[in-house]
């Protein structure tokens, strides 16, 4: 059973004894080929818009319409493939999205009208593929009752925030040093790629809702949970943290005359939640995962509280270095909650709820950033991830109880904290 660990994975949890799952690697690889473009997206759209019409608000606010897109149709993505399996809705969805960008950077290049761009931008948000929720789902079902699921979890937050690292800095890359349109270009063709290589491995996804429907008794929309709702909500403020630097680093760049620093001070950023990430993955906390989750908000609140004061590459770089190292306990203890919350029949539909309010929570701040950055500057924009982590902050500390797994006490214990005694989820 998966649920019967040795002690010493229990005190010591590792990525070795992750990686060693049986039939981990042959979906963990693929899976990180399929997400790889995720982080292109925005990015990419920003500075082929920015380009194309000379204004930050008008391509925040394309990137934006892009992100709420994504935001409202990714849980139902993830409702759809709970019930028909991650394979049914990847290939459509692949396709279309390919589809989608390919008219997108068509359109911009050809100088089509705001409406044009708003409306291709539809399609490209609501079709992106749901890797990091699907990879998710997947390690739930492989890890259940298992205490490594926290380090299954900050897994997947080290390998989102390598996309996060590669990502922007590539795009920029390329949009800066090949075309304009490049960066979208080789997203679409990367999420074809990848997203296809991923729907092959059918051995690895999770039962879907029509082989256990007789079992699992009537279905249950994982927002109907109280405490997704409220992770929801959280993760709009990380979010926000995620849009307005995208925004404001590239707006500060282009102030100092140096665009091509943008993608290197995001890789920074990025690369301050991946080092974070991989340590979360080690640690066998002592603390629950409500009073965590809250400490980690506080610290990226504080240390978002410092970004607009910054007036040179060197200490915006290191400040966001400081964000990045925030962010990661905040977003791992999240998932690892989020897990114990809901039944597996609505899993990947739970994950892509916080995945949708992280794009949603981006696309607000992208489009406000955007618009700060243009009437008043870069500095002005970098207020915007400090109003969205307080926000997130507050409504944790109020409504922390909801968070409280609906589970057996000795079972919230094994899943949601990673010892096999039982501890408290305060």
């Amino acid at each position: 059973m998966a649920s019967t660990v040795s002690t010493s994975t229990a005190k010591r949890p590792g990525y070795g004894q992750l990686l060693r799952t049986p039939g981990a690697l042959s979906f963990l690889l693929p899976g990180f080929l399929a997400r790889q473009p995720f982080a292109m997206l925005t990015i990419g759209i920003v500075l082929l818009v920015q380009h194309t019409t000379g204004s930050y608000g008008s391509a925040g606010a394309v990137a934006a319409v892009t992100g709420v897109s994504m935001a409202l149709f990714a849980p139902q993505s993830g409702k759809l493939a709970d019930r028909f399996g991650q394979r049914a809705v990847l290939l459509p969805g692949t396709l279309i999205h390919t589809a989608s960008v390919a008219t997108l950077v068509a359109l911009a290049l050809a100088g089509a009208p705001m409406w044009a761009l708003l409306l291709a931008a539809v399609p490209s948000g609501a079709s992106v593929p749901q890797i990091g929720p699907m990879v998710r789902a997947r390690w739930a079902a492989k890890l259940e009752g298992n205490p490594l699921m926290p380090t299954a979890a900050a897994w997947e937050s080290v390998t989102d925030e390598f996309t996060f690292v590669i990502g922007p800095v590539l795009a920029t890359a390329l949009c800066t040093g090949v075309h304009p349109a490049a960066g979208l270009i080789a997203e679409a063709a990367l999420t074809l790629v990848g997203g296809l290589f991923f729907a092959a491995q059918r051995a690895t996804q999770p039962a879907h809702g029509l082989l256990a429907a007789a079992a699992a008794g009537p279905r249950t929309s994982a927002l109907s949970v109280p405490g997704v709702r409220v992770l929801a909500i959280a993760f709009l403020g990380i979010g926000s943290v995620f849009g307005g630097m995208q925004v404001s680093l590239t707006a500060f760049t282009e102030e100092i005359g140096n665009p091509g620093a943008n993608g290197i001070l995001y890789g920074v950023f990025a690369a301050g939640n991946m080092l974070a990430g991989i340590a979360c993955g080690t640690i066998a906390w002592k603390i629950g995962p409500r009073r965590r989750l809250i400490l980690g908000y506080i610290g990226l609140t504080v240390a978002a509280s410092l970004l607009w004061s910054a007036h040179s590459a060197v200490l915006l770089g290191a400040l966001g270095l400081v964000v990045g190292l925030c962010i990661a306990p905040a977003l791992i203890t999240g998932y690892t909650i989020v897990e114990t919350l809901v039944p597996a029949s609505a899993r990947t539909e739970a994950f892509t709820w916080l995945t949708g309010a992280v794009a949603l929570g981006q696309a607000a701040a992208v489009t406000v950033a955007g618009r700060l950055a243009d009437a008043q500057g870069a500095s002005a924009g970098f207020l915007v991830p400090l109003v969205g982590t307080v926000l997130a902050l507050a409504t944790l500390v109020t409504l922390r109880a909801r968070l409280a797994p609906q589970a057996a006490p000795g079972r919230i214990a094994a899943r949601g904290i990673g010892h096999r005694v039982p501890v408290t989820v305060d």
